[in-house]
């Protein structure tokens, strides 16, 4: 076998080790990055922050000995600087994500919510490690880390629902990270208004930075059904049988343009960014959005 034949077949083993979600990703974020620049900076602060465990990929002049003499693990040092600038990144893995129009309407084609949201958390997760950033998944345990691995180990747990319940509530739940630091959340936000409130109120509060995007079914929208229609509850008990489902819609629609209204004035009371969405567009519209607003962000 030539050497080009043996290069071929360890390139294609390699990606079908990788999971078929990180392959579109990185194809996503590609195609962003065409346009973009990276956001790299030198320097790593001086203010001591937390131990944390080695981990593949650290470099060995940043393992702490003294600390590490303590037990048989190797801790290394993290300053304020480093954890101030990582991103931690949630999306929304409730059963109302797992929702698509595509299943109901004829010719339609596009993915779940939650297969969208996924597809870009990782895209985004491409790019900010081209960029040089820490990044984690929120409630995932892990700190922040960069390179290569962060992304595997973001597919990882995002294939195994990493975050435990708290992953499957709606809404992410609070936990302590670095002030001055970066989140983003992705999700369709279904929720009573001063519950998703409650839940940004709080991190921004401990002075974290953030981005929402609100993922939206095309039939969320526009309620194109017509006739009589039966609608299930997905997180709950329940049904509802509406005769004439034309009757409703612009009652519908108005009530829906509130909702989304609602969540962007809460997240631009608290310096926050916002954004929208939908399942039927391409996914590198919103990552471009999305990085421009991150990299606006750090600017100011």
């Amino acid at each position: 076998m030539s050497h080009r034949a043996r290069l071929r077949d360890r390139a294609e083993q390699t990606a079908a080790a990788l999971p078929p979600l990180l392959v579109m990703a990185e194809r996503v974020a590609a195609t962003v990055a065409q346009g973009v620049h990276g956001r790299r900076r030198v320097g790593q602060g001086e203010t001591f922050w937390q131990f944390r465990q080695y981990q593949p990929g650290d470099a060995a002049a940043r393992i702490d000995w003294r600390e590490s003499a303590k037990s048989q693990r190797l801790y290394v040092r993290e300053a304020e600087w480093e954890a101030a600038q990582s991103v931690w990144l949630w999306r929304d893995a409730s059963a109302s994500m797992d929702y698509s129009s595509a299943d109901w309407l004829p010719g339609a084609d596009w993915p779940t919510k939650r297969d969208r949201a996924e597809l870009l958390l990782l895209a985004l997760a491409s790019l900010l490690v081209r960029g040089g950033e820490r990044l984690a998944l929120l409630g995932g345990g892990i700190a922040p880390i960069s390179g290569r691995l962060a992304l595997t180990r973001l597919a990882e747990q995002l294939a195994g629902d990493a975050g435990g319940p708290a992953a499957t509530a709606g809404l992410p739940a609070f936990e302590p990270l670095p002030r001055s630091g970066q989140l983003v959340l992705i999700g369709d936000f279904l929720a009573p208004l001063d519950a998703v409130n409650t839940a940004i109120a709080r991190f921004a509060a401990a002075g974290l930075k953030g981005y929402v995007l609100h993922i939206a079914d095309p039939a969320e929208e526009e309620l194109p059904f017509s006739g009589r229609v039966r609608f299930e509850a997905v997180e709950e008990p329940g049904a509802i049988v509406i005769g004439r489902v034309e009757s409703v819609r612009e009652d519908y629609a108005e009530r829906f343009r509130r909702h989304r209204g609602g969540l962007a004035a809460l997240t631009r009371a608290v310096g926050w960014g916002f954004g929208v969405h939908r399942t039927d567009r391409p996914p590198h519209l919103a990552l471009l959005a999305l990085h421009a607003a991150l990299s606006a962000d750090r600017r100011r």
